[in-house]
């Protein structure tokens, strides 16, 4: 099982390590920046720019294993606990393995966010690609309408969560022999709780820095 689930984390760091530079050369992210500072800076304060740019990309990719490893073990964590508390039994190494299948999910969201830029909505900026999440309420209402604070929130909400919710559901219930309504109950109590204090918490630091 270790093997099993080193092989998966891998194979989830390389797609999305892989999708992330071709959806960043693809979207032209670059030349967005550029556009955007345009009008306020020279030639070569743009050009510096970009190279910090550049620079703090390749940073975010090289901490982008560490970043997922976190994430997985986090929310791991949370789900062993709600498993725990539940009276049911499950090794780490089987809730890890289960985590890592469901965060394939989120692979199919920068999918489909880069196929909605570069074939069906060409006039986008760098704010419109920043808060934009496919099939969620976001993308449903726009986020021009909102307050900044209110946009993450709107983003949280979408398919591809629902499915992540899903996939966690159905292979908990087939690993502890539950019901699927008992697994998304411990889903619900364990995920779900830290998700909503994560948003909670997002909002909050929204809301300060935008005073």
């Amino acid at each position: 099982m270790r093997t099993n689930n080193f092989i998966l984390f891998f194979a989830l760091y390389v797609l999305t390590f892989s999708t992330s530079i071709f959806s960043r050369e693809l979207m032209g992210v670059d030349q967005l920046i550029y556009n955007s500072l345009a009008e306020r800076l020279t030639g070569d304060q743009i050009k510096s720019v970009l190279q910090q740019s550049q620079r703090w990309q390749w940073v975010g990719y090289v901490a982008m294993p560490l970043l997922l490893y976190i994430k997985v073990l986090l929310i791991s964590t949370a789900l062993f606990m709600g498993i725990f508390l539940s009276e049911r039994k499950l090794q780490f190494k089987y809730v890890l393995n289960i985590v890592l299948k469901a965060e394939f999910v989120f692979l199919l969201a920068l999918c489909f966010k880069t196929i909605k830029f570069y074939f069906f909505d060409k006039g986008y900026s760098l704010t419109d690609l920043g808060n934009y999440m496919p099939l969620s309420l976001e993308s449903l209402f726009g986020y021009k309408n909102f307050e900044a604070w209110y946009i993450y929130p709107m983003q949280i909400v979408n398919l591809f969560e629902v499915a992540y919710w899903f996939v966690l559901v159905v292979l908990l219930s087939k690993a502890l022999r539950l019901s699927k309504s008992k697994a998304l109950s411990i889903v619900a109590g364990s995920y779900g709780a830290g998700l909503l204090i994560w948003v909670v918490g997002i909002v909050f630091i929204t809301l300060s820095l935008s005073k």
